[in-house]
C-alpha cells in the first residue's frame, strides 16, 4: 500500500462503522488521518488509538450538515498536515419507513447528511485539489443507490442522487484537474445505521439481516484499494457485499 503512505485523509463519520475502520486501516498503512464527526469523545478516543499503535492522527468535531462546519474541517487538515489528498464522504444515517407514515423530519435529515453532506465536503475540498491539479472523492453510497426497496425510497433517493454527483465530479474535474472519484456501496454491514430506525417493526426486520453481515473492515479494505491504485487510475465505483445477500 505505498501510494497510501503520507497522504492527508478525511474522514467524515469517523466515530463508528466504517469510518473508524477505515481511519486505523489507513492510518496503519501510513496516512495521516483527519477524523470528523458529532461524537467528540469518540473521535478523541479513536485518535489516541491510532496514535498508541504509531500513526497520525487529528480531529474535528463537525457537522457534515454545515457548509461552514466543512469549510473550517477543511481549513483545520490544510493548516495541521499542508494539504488534502483524499476525502471520505462517509457519514450518513439510515432511518427506513413507509412513505405512508410521513415522517418528514427522517426525510429532511437523510437530505441534508446524505446529500448535502457530500456536496459540503465536496464544497470544501474542490477548490484545494483544483489548485493543486491532484486529489480524489470517496463516497459512501449503498447497494440501495442501485435498487429501491419498501421503507427505503427515500434513503434510496439520497444513494442514487451521490452517485449522479459522483459522476458529475467525475466528468468535470477528472480531465480538468486530474481528480479521481470512487462510490463505494456496501451491502449489508455490522454498523450502526440500524440504530436510526424509529420504527421497531421495520428494525426488527434489518436487524434479522445481521446474522450475514460483513464486517466495516471489508468496506475499509475497499476503499483502501482504490486510494492505492496509481494516479492515473481511478477506480469509480465498487459494490461489495456478503456473498449470500441476495440483493
Amino acid at each position: 500500500m505505498e501510494n497510501i503512505q503520507s497522504k492527508v485523509v478525511i474522514i467524515t463519520g469517523a466515530s463508528s462503522g466504517i469510518g473508524q475502520a477505515t481511519a486505523k486501516l489507513l492510518a496503519k498503512y501510513g496516512a495521516k488521518v483527519v477524523l470528523a464527526a458529532r461524537r467528540e469523545e469518540r473521535l478523541v478516543a479513536i485518535a489516541e488509538q491510532i496514535k498508541q499503535s504509531g500513526g497520525s492522527a487529528i480531529y474535528a468535531k463537525t457537522n457534515v450538515a454545515s457548509a461552514e462546519d466543512m469549510r473550517k474541517l477543511a481549513e483545520y487538515a490544510v493548516q495541521q498536515y499542508g494539504q488534502i489528498d483524499v476525502l471520505i464522504n462517509n457519514a450518513g444515517i439510515m432511518p427506513l419507513s413507509f412513505l405512508r407514515e410521513l415522517k418528514i423530519e427522517e426525510w429532511d435529515n437523510m437530505v441534508d447528511i446524505n446529500i448535502k453532506g457530500v456536496l459540503y465536503g465536496i464544497a470544501a475540498v474542490l477548490p484545494k485539489m483544483r489548485e493543486r491539479k491532484s486529489g480524489h472523492i470517496i463516497t459512501v453510497s449503498s447497494v440501495s443507490g442501485y435498487q429501491v426497496d419498501p421503507t427505503a425510497a427515500v434513503y434510496s433517493a439520497t444513494k442514487f442522487a451521490v452517485r449522479a454527483i459522483s459522476e458529475g465530479v467525475r466528468q468535470e474535474e477528472g480531465p480538468a484537474s486530474n481528480i479521481r472519484t470512487t462510490i463505494v456501496s456496501p451491502g449489508v454491514t455490522s454498523t450502526e445505521l440500524t440504530e436510526s430506525i424509529s420504527n421497531d417493526e421495520i428494525k426488527g426486520w434489518v436487524d434479522q439481516m445481521n446474522h450475514f453481515a460483513i464486517s466495516p473492515d471489508s468496506i475499509a479494505r475497499a476503499i483502501a484499494f482504490a486510494i492505492n491504485e496509481p494516479g492515473d487510475t481511478s477506480v469509480n465505483e465498487m459494490i461489495v457485499r456478503p456473498t449470500v445477500q441476495p440483493s
